[in-house]
């Protein structure tokens, strides 16, 4: 019944809080001019660097490089959001990733199962490789996009048709796995399965209306997939 499976990253390939929580407190001390120009930096793209929380609304969680940068330019005066937005890429592609599981057993088992595997994430698609290299993962994908790569963002489905496309699978035999409402909304317009995971920041109830199932984390995909064989 599933041919294909599209992963988002962040959130969801990794752990959200622990990857990009360090990335943020290491990015914004760094470009900020002192302290409390780093507390200012935070708030304006709902991060407390205090105690390392993000907020739900965070354009960290789900939106682009470019999103984050024009968050961050009204406290940045002289620097262009395109000049931040290069800041944020280079400095994303060396963040350290935490995995929510242990990926490469679990994406090998599934190719092993005749499954397609593909990367949509609103990350730039540069630092989106770099993580996967990093990890020794780029292996494990038949497709790997960002927002950059040409197919646009998410929630729009550009991402999600042009694996379905590229991969000659049916988007309704495909499964959009993600962490957050752009994920599953994107897999939606796409007239994909929606699976939502909760190694982000979103709670399973404002997921699962978006969701056919909602898994404590990717780990759990191969029961959700035999349970759709029984």
């Amino acid at each position: 019944m599933i041919d294909g499976l599209l992963f988002d990253k962040d959130g969801t390939l990794f752990d959200f809080r622990v990857s990009w929580g360090r990335w943020a407190q290491t990015f914004l001390t760094r470009i900020a001019s002192d302290a409390a120009h780093a507390r200012r930096l935070g708030r304006a793209i709902g991060f407390d660097l205090d105690t390392g929380a993000f907020a739900p609304d965070s354009p960290v969680i789900a939106a682009t490089a470019a999103d984050i940068a024009a968050a961050l330019a009204p406290e940045m005066p002289g620097v262009s959001v395109a000049d931040l937005t290069d800041r944020i890429d280079a400095s994303a592609a060396q963040a350290p990733m935490s995995e929510a599981v242990p990926l490469r057993p679990l994406l090998s088992a599934l190719r092993d199962q005749g499954l397609r595997i593909g990367l949509a994430t609103n990350d730039s698609e540069l630092p989106a490789r770099q993580h996967l290299a990093n990890h020794g993962l780029t292996d494990c994908f038949d497709f790997i996009s960002g927002y950059d790569s040409g197919h646009g963002a998410k929630p729009g489905p550009g991402m999600c048709l042009a694996f379905a496309r590229q991969l000659g699978l049916r988007p309704s035999r495909v499964a959009m796995v993600g962490d957050s409402r752009h994920d599953l909304e994107a897999g939606r317009a796409a007239g994909m399965r929606t699976v939502a995971v909760l190694t982000g920041i979103a709670k399973r109830e404002e997921l699962a209306p978006h969701a056919d199932v909602v898994l404590a984390d990717i780990g759990a995909i191969p029961g959700w997939l035999s349970s759709l064989e029984a």
